[in-house]
């Protein structure tokens, strides 16, 4: 005979069974909220990778400018953003199952609250203050370009606002160093710069501050094994550059490092050669940037009045986007070559290169005379050496 109460008892403890795992499902995560005035605009949602970005999802969002997104949890804890026109939101994912956005279509990026990720909270005030910097340096190149600070006040103004921004974000990471927060803070970049050098003896001990906790705490993430790399580079860089002024201290002698880089055709050009005999202004550069036409014209003008008197142009890309960078220097007459470490470059660091265009004068004995800080000046500095 068929125990109809005990049959009904043990579907209603499985219905509620089921009821609660489909509410609770520790496999997914939600993203949810609104974003007022955006009603018929097309929200996405994209994962941001160590060197590329995913769209995952999207949506049309409805009258009210409400949405939601739902995915599967990721192993370790992973990084996000929404994306509306051309505004985005950094957030992170790691043990949270609901984050809420509150958002308007105008400031969609610097005003929104968050909830449900501490750590996303993180993100927005190091975002923030990276913005800060990026809005106080474009104050301080444009006063500076119309000559309204000598450079000695630029050059420090530009590292107060660096320091600023570092003291937000040294506060993840020492105080948290295995958090997102942390590895975030060391990748946020201005006109493709990063404000944590790679190659900055300081900077270099928060990369291994973040690596060694990353390693301890999730081994198996492919974020830790980039990290460690990207540690270890750094500090073989910084005990090789140790290494090399103590040996120009002992030597009694300086001079220009040389470079040896890859032109148009992929074929190695030494600057050393390039020098032998003639003065040559080395000019670290990036060509998507939008002071690079005006650069380009100006170096244009000094190239062709100076070539035939013993002058010459070693112009260094720091470009990502090889192609770009081909289709500009094809056009140009003087000697172009790419670095293909870009932003990562360990020539431009040698150089103490910390913002571009960053432009050196050698002499035609083979002495680094000069580091010019405004191109107003280089025609002097030219026929100074000539």
């Amino acid at each position: 005979m068929i125990n109809y109460k005990y049959r009904y008892k043990s579907l209603t403890i499985s219905f509620i069974c089921l009821l609660f795992c489909g509410c609770h499902d520790t496999n997914t995560f939600k993203v949810e909220g609104v974003v007022a005035g955006a009603a018929g605009q097309t929200l996405y949602l994209e994962h941001t990778g160590e060197s590329t970005i995913t769209i995952l999802d999207s949506v049309k969002l409805r009258p009210d400018c409400q949405f939601s997104f739902t995915l599967h949890r990721p192993e370790y804890p992973d990084f996000y953003r929404l994306k509306l026109n051309n505004q985005v939101i950094h957030f992170s994912v790691d043990s949270t199952e609901t984050i809420t956005f509150t958002a308007d279509i105008n400031n969609f990026s610097t005003s929104y609250t968050v909830e449900g990720s501490e750590n996303s909270k993180a993100f927005k005030e190091i975002t923030l203050a990276k913005f800060d910097a990026e809005r106080e340096i474009l104050k301080l190149r444009d006063s500076y370009g119309m000559n309204l600070i000598p450079d000695s006040i630029f050059q420090e103004s530009i590292l107060n606002v660096i320091k600023s921004y570092k003291d937000i974000a040294y506060k993840y990471i020492y105080g948290a160093p295995m958090s997102p927060a942390a590895y975030f803070s060391l990748f946020q970049p201005i006109n493709g710069i990063l404000l944590f050098d790679l190659y900055d003896s300081a900077d270099s001990k928060a990369f291994t501050a973040v690596a060694t906790s990353y390693k301890a705490f999730y081994p198996e993430n492919p974020r830790s094994k980039q990290l460690e790399t990207m540690a270890l580079q750094s500090q073989k860089f910084i005990r090789n550059e140790r290494q090399r002024l103590l040996d120009l201290q002992n030597a009694k002698q300086v001079s220009y490092i040389d470079i040896d880089l890859p032109d148009l055709n992929g074929k190695n050009i030494k600057l050393s050669e390039i020098a032998s005999g003639k003065a040559v202004l080395v000019a670290f550069t990036a060509f998507q940037s939008e002071w690079s036409l005006a650069l380009n014209t100006r170096l244009n003008d000094f190239f062709l009045k100076y070539k035939g008197k013993g002058f010459e142009i070693y112009q260094v890309s720091l470009d990502e986007d090889v192609h770009f960078w081909k289709n500009v220097a094809a056009s140009l007459p003087w000697i172009n070559v790419r670095d293909p470490q870009t932003i990562y470059s360990s020539i431009a660091a040698t150089y103490n290169v910390r913002q571009l265009p960053a432009l050196f004068l050698i002499d035609s004995k083979g002495n680094l005379v000069k580091r010019i800080d405004s191109v107003d000046s280089i025609e002097g500095d030219i026929s100074a050496v000539l």
